[in-house]
């Protein structure tokens, strides 16, 4: 009884303070200038991919992989020759390596960790790390901190200090970070897992896709793949689908299919989703040109954003470019005043990021035409 009559007054101060967060239905297509989803490449918005998938779909593949759901774990009858075909072409792309595919990035991030590491193990992580990563730090028996914000110095100052006393150390970063578009040395990161003898984790949910040769990340643009120890990617960003990958060395795969309860534990995906993922995968390679455009927009918005306010520096390099207003209730509003203006642009506030950085996060997608940008500015 306790909880029931302390949740209004808890309710109350957060919506005093601009803290509290409601559901809002959304429809991205008719709602306005879509600024808020992770449609980097606009495959979402593209309707022609879908019309080409599903007009050879019935063609391609046989009545059971209609099926809308697998009704088990891949373990039991949920493995469907569609995650074959799907962790097959994961590997072709990346040069052999062993592909395993999980339901969500979520799964993979308080999977893996949990599932690698034990007592007498240390992990050390990137202060902004996804939430989706601390809570799987929170699952693991091993030890864990969390160093400076791509600070590589202090990360070795850690290694120095700690490295002897622990078992095996595990390295773990984003590529590209979500809220500030921001990106990691991965060429020093990998300078130290060699110099101290460490695994190294990289979640590229930001990178897939829009970075590197044939969208493969910023691991693969920066020549220092073979170095990622465990490289995971999404499918619902950037290729537009459903669920999340992993590519590592087969002996790893292995252990993770014994010994990872999220995957162990969960009902497989529908095979029309892999199918779709593997349809999308063969088609992100060539889209050069939207990456190409989408860096070009990026540039573009910061260069009239920072126009702006001379004073003000706008973070990151990447297709994710905020606008840091201060307090909850001033990106709440702000927000409200460009969704009048016909951009779908909402607040990002803590715990999403620190306490007086609540912000605008304008999230760019090839499926924008260019003058956006320019109209966006002059509305902001």
């Amino acid at each position: 009884m306790e909880l029931l009559e302390r949740m209004p007054q808890v309710l109350a101060q957060l919506r005093e303070t601009g803290c509290c967060r409601a559901l809002r239905e959304t429809r991205p297509d008719r709602d306005g200038v879509n600024l808020s989803g992770n449609d980097y490449l606009g495959i979402t918005a593209c309707a022609a991919l879908r019309e080409e998938f599903f007009q050879g779909y019935r063609e391609n593949f046989g009545s059971e992989e209609l099926a809308l759901s697998s009704a088990s774990s891949r373990l039991l009858t949920g493995n469907t020759p569609a995650y074959t075909r799907l962790e097959e072409k994961l590997s072709s792309l990346y040069g052999g390596r062993a592909a395993l595919v999980f339901n969500s990035g979520y799964h993979a991030n308080i999977g893996i960790l949990p599932a690698l590491s034990g007592k007498g193990d240390l992990i050390l992580a990137d202060k902004l790390d996804h939430a989706s990563i601390i809570d799987g730090l929170r699952l693991c028996e091993a030890d864990f901190l969390r160093y400076r914000h791509l600070d590589c110095g202090h990360l070795e100052s850690l290694l120095e200090s700690r490295r002897e006393k622990y078992r095996n150390v595990f390295i773990v970063t984003e590529s590209v970070f979500s809220m500030d578009g921001d990106e990691t040395d991965l060429r020093r990161l990998a300078e130290l897992k060699r110099k101290f003898d460490c695994f190294l984790i990289v979640d590229e949910a930001h990178g897939v896709g829009v970075r590197g040769p044939r969208g493969r990340g910023l691991a693969a643009e920066c020549g220092v793949e073979e170095s990622v120890d465990v490289l995971i990617g999404t499918f619902g960003k950037a290729l537009g689908s459903t669920g999340a990958y992993a590519v590592m060395a087969p002996e790893t795969r292995e252990f993770l299919i014994n010994r990872m309860r999220p995957f162990i534990f969960t009902t497989a995906l529908p095979p029309v989703i892999l199918n779709w993922s593997a349809f999308v995968l063969e088609k992100v390679p060539g889209m050069t040109d939207r990456r190409e455009k989408l860096r070009r927009m990026g540039i573009r918005l910061r260069e009239r954003l920072s126009a702006i306010d001379q004073k003000r520096t706008i973070p990151g390099v990447s297709q994710i470019v905020p606008w840091i207003a201060g307090s909850d209730i001033q990106a709440l509003e702000l927000a409200a005043k460009l969704q009048k203006k016909g951009f779908l642009v909402f607040a990002i506030r803590p715990p999403t990021v620190p306490q007086g950085t609540a912000r605008l996060r304008f999230s760019l997608s090839a499926a924008l035409e260019e003058p956006v940008i320019e109209e966006l500015a002059d509305a902001l």
